[in-house]
Parts: C-alpha cells; structure tokens; sequence
C-alpha cells in the first residue's frame, strides 16, 4: 500500500487489452465484434452511428475513448481518449469513470486533480479497482495522516468484488492493526484469497503466516510451494526466503545447488543477502569449491 501500487493500478487502463463492455443492447455487437475482430475503423464507425442515435451511449463512448488512447483506427491521443472517456463516465459507464478517475489522479495525458479523480472513482461505483484506488487515496489521504477507516471500508468492498490488490491491502490493515484490532485469523483469510487469484506478494505473505502457524493451521509444505511459485513469477522476496529455507533444509529438503539458483536470482534483482551468502559459502560441498590458485613460479 504505497505509491508504488497506487501507480500501479492507475496504469491498469494502459495495459493493452480489450475494455470491458459496458451492458449494452444486441446492437452493440456491430461496434464490439469489430474491434474484436481488430477492425478498428469499422469499430469507431459503428460505435459513431450508435451515438448518432443516442449520444448518451456509454459503452460506444468508452470504446471510442479506448480507441484513441491506443491508437488503434486513429491517431493516437491519448488527450482526447481523456476526454472520451470523461463524457462516457457522465452517461453512467462505469469502466470509463475508472479510466478517467486513474488519469486524474496521476496527472497521465491530463492534469493531476486529486479531488476530480476521487468524484469519478465515485462514479464508477462498483468498479473493484476505482474502489481500490479509493482505498489508496484514503492511505495517501492528501498528505494528512491516513484514514484507516475509509481505506478499510473501501478495500472491503473491492476484495468482496474480487480484487487481489484489495484483499492483500486489506490482510495488511487487519495484520497490522490499522484503523480494525490486529486479527492473523482475517489477514490470513485475505491472504489466502488474494493467493488464489496469483497475487504474488500475497502468496509470500501467507507462505509466512502458514510456515509459522499464525492465524492460520501451520503448513509448511504448502507455504513452501507458495513461495517457489512466487519466485517463479519473478518476486524476489520469495526468491529469497525460498533460499533460506533450501540452504537450511527447513520445511523441505536441504538442496545447496537450488538456493544458490534462487539466491543468484534475488540478487540479480537487487536484494542481496549478506548472510545467506555466507552461510552458503561456508557450506558449499568440497568437491564443489574451486581449487585455490597455483604458487606463482619463482
């Protein structure tokens, strides 16, 4: 939960996939299967006659806005995108209303308005990640000590909605104790369901708790398998700790070779340890350890 994630989640609406479709009427499928389909200029035509005939149509509006911003059928601009989309989050559209609160909030192809990106996070209502980033201004809370309260009731709602980034944000609070009575048992519970939706920091989190026994019935084979699955996708933390535990032989089998793999790879990525290193130098095999040097000639 900090800037980091916020800006994060605000460049969720620039990742390239298709925009979810607003709840439409059968004749949507014209505009929508063609931009499907990847014709783009028959996309941007139907969904012109759509709004010829209702300009109020938030779906045609937010799929024009996803047009421009990425530049598909037309020049990219992802200015006017802005603009599509703000018109599309005042007929209702919802994903728009995401769109147009994420830019505002992180000054991106507009400029930066934190009291504009929360109305239109607002807007989006039920959208799990506007009530993220809501979660995350109400932390931020314009400088001022954050609000716990308000970012827990926020993140409830998206977590309840199935965002991972809520339910971990949440586990967090309730790990914690911030602005709810520290409870291992909630935490862990978040944890658990934003590990089954592959959030990988949440997967190190409750590999942890469940290695330990706390707030949840301890299980070390299953933590140890969360974590080589985080280190798999890339997390460093889990390729850390999942060093520790092979150079230790501690809820698995002691295997020098593997956490010197996992090791090498956290330290590629900019975490180095210091005494894991040592303590796998020191316990490298004989055979393995490169022999010392010839006396020079004299």
């Amino acid at each position: 939960m900090n800037a980091r994630l916020l800006f994060a989640l605000a460049l969720a609406l620039f990742a390239g996939a298709a925009p979810a479709a607003e709840p439409t009427p059968p004749s949507a499928d014209l505009a929508f299967g063609a931009y499907q389909r990847g014709d783009y200029v028959a996309a941007m035509g139907e969904a012109e006659k759509r709004l010829a005939g209702n300009p109020k149509d938030a779906a045609a509006l937010t799929l024009i806005g996803r047009l421009y911003l990425d530049g598909q059928g037309v020049a990219r601009d992802r200015a006017k995108a802005m603009q599509w989309f703000r018109r599309a989050a005042d007929a209702g559209g919802k994903d728009a209303a995401y769109f147009f609160g994420a830019a505002a909030l992180t000054g991106r192809d507009m400029a930066k308005d934190r009291a504009l990106a929360r109305a239109y996070l607002e807007k989006a209502q039920d959208h799990p990640a506007a009530l993220n980033l809501l979660g995350e201004t109400a932390l931020e809370n314009d400088g001022a000590a954050p609000d716990f309260a308000k970012a827990l009731g926020y993140f409830r709602r998206a977590a309840q909605l199935g965002d991972s980034d809520a339910a971990y944000a949440l586990a967090l609070l309730y790990k914690n104790g911030r602005g709810v009575p520290a409870d291992p048992a909630e935490a862990a519970n978040w944890l658990r369901k934003a590990s089954e939706a592959g959030h990988t920091a949440a997967m190190v989190e409750f590999a942890i708790m469940e290695f330990n026994g706390v707030g949840v019935a301890r299980d070390r084979p299953h933590a140890v398998k969360l974590l080589r699955q985080a280190a798999a996708a890339g997390n460093v933390v889990a390729q850390n700790r999942l060093a520790r535990l092979l150079a230790e032989g501690l809820g698995v089998e002691k295997n020098h070779s593997e956490a010197m793999l996992w090791n090498s790879r956290a330290k590629a990525a900019g975490l180095v340890d210091a005494k894991l290193d040592a303590a796998l130098e020191a316990t490298i095999p004989r055979a393995e350890k490169p022999a010392p040097p010839a006396p020079a000639a004299k």
